[in-house]
């Protein structure tokens, strides 16, 4: 059961609903006043009150809260413009929905609907509220009864006339203040979204600083370690070079010594031998080979000794070098 259920559907379904009711505001708010079926008079009235309500503040958001539920630009503009001239200071009532009875064919209750500021004169066709009473023809005797019978029926009868209006304007109403609070719902949905979306941009937006930040960091401490390296090869290459030349430079002296030695001994070698053959010319060749032999190993001796400095001046520049 539909208990407290006060949208009227029409049969249709949401978005098919919330169309042809953006189609009549659009044709209301253009002609002021249209025909229609009663229950769709009265859906609209509920739906267009609202939006005429915005047209007394002139700004760019009721304009778009307007055209959201319109969706029609000439519409929004008639509506800020003519329409909301005629409002004036009308505090809210802004339609009149009036029957026209049955139609011919489906028997369904028709109504127009107009816009109360345009529109003074009542339609033709339009019924009145009020009942007509029955004259009875009964005898004079029963005249006095008869007449305050029905007296009492027609008093009680617009009795319940007013009654189903005034539950017929406070459901009306209900439904108004039900549909502007789902509306404030949906506005504050919408500002909570685009404040999130808001935020999301900003937080990617930091992410992306802090990371370029990073990579900056990372970068420059990598090139800074880069430049420490090539110093460091630097200063080791000319330490080796250093190191090398000292050690080239100690082996040419080494070598120009043993050189020295070497000739000096050899020097003395052929002195002994000059000596020796000039001493004992008589002997032969024995003498010049002692002498010769004894020479041999002190020769022998200077020219290992440069070879030897020279291995070991190579051995100590390769342990610097590693």
């Amino acid at each position: 059961m539909r208990h407290a259920k006060r949208i009227k559907k029409l049969g249709r379904t949401s978005a098919h609903r919330k169309a042809t009711l953006a189609a009549l505001s659009s044709a209301l708010i253009e002609h002021k006043r249209i025909t229609t079926t009663l229950p769709k008079a009265k859906a609209l009235r509920s739906f267009v009150e609202p939006i005429i309500n915005r047209a007394k503040d002139d700004t760019t958001h009721n304009r778009r809260q307007a055209f959201r539920r319109l969706r029609n630009k000439e519409a929004v503009k008639e509506l800020f413009g003519e329409v909301a001239e005629m409002l004036g200071d009308r505090p809210g009532g802004y339609t009149r929905v009036v029957k026209l009875g049955q139609r011919s064919g489906d028997a369904a209750e028709m109504a127009i609907i107009e816009l109360v500021d345009f529109n003074d004169i009542k339609p033709e066709g339009a019924t009145s509220g009020k009942k007509k009473t029955r004259r009875s023809r009964r005898k004079s005797t029963d005249a006095a009864p008869a007449a305050s019978a029905s007296a009492d029926e027609a008093v009680a009868d617009e009795a319940a006339a007013e009654a189903g209006d005034a539950v017929e304007v406070a459901e009306e109403e209900v439904a108004e203040v039900s549909e502007e609070a789902t509306a404030e719902v949906e506005e504050a949905v919408e500002a909570a979204g685009e404040d999130v979306a808001e935020a999301a941009v900003e937080v990617e937006e930091a992410a992306e600083a802090e990371v370029a930040k990073a990579a900056a960091e990372v970068e420059e401490s990598v090139e800074a370690a880069e430049e420490e390296i090539v110093e460091a090869v630097l200063e080791v290459e000319e330490e080796v070079a250093e190191e090398v030349a000292e050690a080239a430079t100690h082996v040419e002296e080494t070598v120009e010594t043993a050189e020295e030695e070497i000739a000096e001994a050899t020097a003395g070698a052929e002195e002994v031998v000059e000596e020796t053959v000039e001493a004992e010319p008589a002997t032969g060749t024995e003498p010049v080979t002692e002498a010769t032999d004894e020479a041999a190993p002190e020769a022998d001796k200077a020219e290992k000794a440069p070879s030897d400095e020279a291995e070991a001046a190579d051995e100590g520049d390769e342990e610097k070098a590693e």
